[in-house]
């Protein structure tokens, strides 16, 4: 897939996951990471079926192969990151869909990120054990 030189991009990220997303035209094959999808996501397939949400959506699962490159975070974070990078490029190719799929918040960011551990506490929050006496 990497030798067809005209493409779809799209970039989408959540809590440490990085996804970028590149849609050719094609019958639907899902690479992630130079593996199929299902390999790489180690046989699950509703997650799978959440990467494949905005195109179900669009109706144009058979429209297009994909190559995805994710890096960081785990396997739940980068499935978002995947989707959303998705998405972005669908709206890039079809701006006319961008309504329908923020509607479904398939567009949206998710900002909520892990807190940083602070000097003094446990944790972020957690401090330490009250002693009375």
């Amino acid at each position: 897939m990497a030798t067809k030189d005209k493409y779809i991009y799209g970039l989408g990220r959540r809590k440490a996951a990085t996804a970028r997303a590149r849609l050719y035209k094609g019958k639907g094959e899902i690479t992630i990471n130079d593996k199929p999808a299902l390999e790489y996501l180690s046989g699950d397939k509703s997650k799978l079926a959440e990467i494949t949400d905005p195109l179900a959506l669009a109706q144009k699962q058979k429209d297009y192969d994909i190559t995805i490159k994710v890096s960081g975070g785990g396997l739940a974070g980068q499935v978002d990151a995947i989707k959303l990078a998705i998405s972005k490029a669908l709206t890039t190719d079809a701006p006319d869909l961008r309504p329908v799929l923020k509607k479904a918040g398939f567009v949206k960011r998710d900002p909520r990120e892990k807190e940083r551990k602070k000097y003094g506490l446990r944790s972020a929050r957690k401090k330490e054990q009250f002693s009375k006496r």
